[in-house]
């Protein structure tokens, strides 16, 4: 059942991505980890207390909503067989990001084809989390060319991997804590010892997803024409070229692939952070980059779904037989 209802919701998200006038269940997990965040985070406390409120938070945002997943999928299939994987297929393709990553990119793109400046910062700052204010079309380009790069891990192979190795309830643990990562877990003045557990535990369940993404995708870069030495190349030099072990991964490889240079200096929250580059600058960076960066994309997701499904069928059927 879990074959079927993550390639069934694979081609959903593919092909129709997650309509914004549907409930989803990412939406609800931020909603709580929001209330949660609101009634423990207290920045002006001891350190232990804030620690041991935020484990209280990780808790709740884990054990919340991989239940209730569970008990809709229990009841779904008490239902009938197909309701079971109706409801399988589509919370497995809720967990996925690929066509609304490839949308929200998309819009940036079309504002910059159109020399729409300031429109393209406003479509770029929905997906990023600098300051955009003073982007160029260049620094535009680039920070929509970084979150493709960056999420075509944490957004479409990992929890596709997730998924694959157990189900929806899974993939819904996976985007719990991806999602306390993106909410709590910045090393700021308010969640620098409250944001720290989910933050340590967005790297440890991202840490061989990250890699095997990375592989997947100098795979990828080979097979759509791309530049697959250079991605190998610049992988292997600057992999670690940030402060997370995970997020340098797939961003390598995209630079190396497209002859570009990614990361630096960035403005979050009004301050300037410094940041070490990705890549070599072996051209210009262009609007094109951002639809090639959506290519090499969708062509590692399904590296990743062949060779998922097919290690899952062969395990399957080794131990029936």
């Amino acid at each position: 059942m879990i074959t079927w209802s993550v390639l069934i919701g694979y081609l959903i998200d593919l092909v129709i991505g997650d309509p914004e006038q549907l409930p989803h269940p990412i939406r609800a997990i931020g909603a709580l980890i929001g209330r949660l965040d609101r009634a423990l985070c207290r920045p002006q406390e001891e350190q232990g207390k804030q620690y041991a409120k935020s484990l209280i938070l990780v808790l709740c945002t884990l054990l919340i909503p991989a239940g209730i997943t569970w008990l809709i999928i229990l009841l779904a299939f008490r239902v009938h067989e197909i309701a079971g994987l109706i409801v399988c297929s589509i919370i497995s393709a809720q967990m996925l990001a690929a066509r609304n990553l490839r949308d929200a990119s998309y819009r940036v793109y079309a504002a910059l084809q159109r020399g729409d400046v300031e429109g393209a910062r406003m479509a770029v700052s929905m997906i990023v989390g600098r300051d955009t204010d003073a982007l160029d079309e260049a620094g535009i380009t680039r920070a929509a060319v970084e979150t493709v790069a960056e999420n075509t891990s944490d957004g479409v192979i990992a929890p596709l991997m997730y998924l694959l190795i157990g189900g929806p309830v899974l993939g819904v643990l996976y985007k719990s804590i991806n999602t306390m990562d993106s909410m709590i877990g910045y090393h700021n003045d308010r969640y620098r010892y409250f944001g720290t557990i989910a933050a340590k535990l967005d790297d440890v369940v991202n840490f061989i997803p990250a890699r095997i993404s990375a592989l997947l995708m100098i795979c990828a870069a080979n097979l759509c024409g791309m530049d697959g030495k250079g991605a190998l190349r610049i992988f292997r030099r600057d992999r670690y070229n940030h402060k997370s072990p995970n997020s340098a991964q797939t961003e390598s490889v995209c630079a190396g692939a497209l002859g570009v240079k990614l990361a630096g200096d960035a403005v979050y929250f009004g301050k300037l952070v410094q940041k070490p580059t990705i890549g070599d600058a072996t051209r210009e960076i262009e609007a094109e980059d951002i639809r090639r960066a959506n290519r090499l994309m969708f062509v590692t997701e399904a590296l990743a779904l062949l060779i998922g499904l097919g290690l899952r069928i062969w395990i399957i059927k080794g131990v029936i037989g």
